[in-house]
């Protein structure tokens, strides 16, 4: 293996840990934390809320936080915070503690996604080739993959789980280290050049929230719907395994059809199949189905802000492109912020049927905006080289 390669696989525990461990692995937890602490499903959508406002706060942070540490080392520091916070996470019942430590999760898992993107786009310029990039987005369904081996053993036991995640995390910080070495000589001023022509791009933008508005949901509450079938352990375990194997594939299947294909197509068509798979339970609980779905799910969902990357780079002069995807991770991040606490909240009132729909309706509803949104020529990047632009 190449060091390039090797570089790119110990960078990519970054969206492991950020993502796969440090956001979607609450999904899994939420049965048990709700059970044992007496969540209405309003109150554990609020819990993956804050951990979203958190992201917030952090993608706005980390341009002032680099420019003062570097690149390196906002990645490392963010990786560390990461597993701190998972670590204290399970220190008290306390719901607004639990507040506080999802939201600062959120916050360094911001740092290391946005970070971590710019050393993999470098990487990927420096071999020629969109590899990196491709490994860095896969990175997040190791981390789904290592939740769903692990945490539903554990049963009620969520305090323990929540430690086992704050270890993983901190060897994921560990393995990472060096690998998230980078010239920050190389940062230019064009870092914070340019306008945002978002309004240009108002449909593509409006699909995108109305995706992170969605999206979120659908993992967030996934063992909460299963939970209410009485699903055996196993199967739990199976789904979110499979589910994060195809997040891991999710970029080799679709770097081709978003460089390729003109417009927003490739965008549309993701949102779409997104909103299928979404709503695959609501026709029947039977575990194929499920099982069906969250492999739809994972193999679509990381490939939609890779395909807004695209059409952004395809529809922006060069001077722009930094300040229109920041611009549209602020939009992102402020979506699914809202979306589990609305889904909750609706679910409250009906069932946790109500959250996979609310995903189906968001995202085919987006696709729609997608379908007749911006046209634009094809992006010639092989997978989009993002600064950290979704999760």
């Amino acid at each position: 293996m190449r060091p390039a390669q090797w570089q790119a696989l110990r960078l990519a525990l970054g969206t492991a840990s950020a993502l796969g461990l440090a956001r979607f692995a609450y999904g899994l937890l939420l049965p048990a934390m709700r059970d044992d602490l007496h969540w209405t499903l309003a109150e554990a959508g609020t819990m993956s809320a804050a951990n979203g406002l958190g992201y917030l706060v952090g993608a706005l942070v980390t341009p002032v936080v680099r420019r003062r540490l570097g690149t390196a080392a906002t990645f490392r520091w963010g990786m560390v915070l990461t597993a701190v916070a998972l670590a204290v996470t399970p220190g008290s019942g306390d719901y607004l503690a639990l507040l506080t430590a999802r939201s600062v999760a959120g916050a360094a898992g911001a740092s290391v996604f946005i970070t971590g993107g710019v050393v993999a786009a470098r990487i990927a310029t420096d071999i020629s080739s969109g590899m990196p990039i491709a490994v860095y987005f896969a990175g997040t369904g190791l981390g789904i993959v290592f939740s769903g081996a692990t945490i539903p053993a554990l049963g009620d036991r969520w305090q323990l789980a929540w430690a086992g995640l704050s270890v993983a995390a901190g060897l994921a910080a560990l393995a990472s280290w060096s690998a998230a070495r980078t010239d920050d000589n190389r940062d230019t001023s064009a870092a914070t050049a340019g306008r945002a022509p978002v309004r240009a791009l108002w449909r593509t933008a409006l699909a995108y929230l109305l995706f992170a508005v969605g999206y979120i949901t659908y993992i967030t509450f996934l063992s909460a719907y299963l939970a209410d079938r009485n699903a055996p352990v196993s199967q739990v375990t199976f789904t979110w395994t499979v589910l994060g194997l195809a997040v891991m594939a999710a970029p080799f299947l679709w770097s081709r059809p978003i460089t390729h294909w003109p417009g927003s197509r490739a965008l549309a068509a993701l949102l779409a199949i997104l909103a299928g798979g979404a709503a695959l339970p609501l026709i029947s609980p039977a575990p194929p189905i499920i099982l069906a779905s969250a492999i739809v799910y994972g193999a679509t969902f990381m490939g939609v802000p890779a395909a807004v990357t695209a059409l952004i780079k395809a529809s922006t002069p060069p001077a722009g492109w930094t300040a229109t995807l920041a611009a549209f991770t602020t939009l992102f991040a402020a979506g699914q912020t809202v979306g589990p606490w609305l889904a909750g909240l609706l679910a409250d009132h009906t069932s946790t049927n109500a959250t996979l729909a609310w995903t189906a309706i968001l995202c085919a509803a987006a696709a729609l905006i997608a379908t007749i949104g911006n046209r634009s020529r094809p992006s010639t990047a092989p997978w989009p080289e993002t600064h950290g632009h979704q999760r």
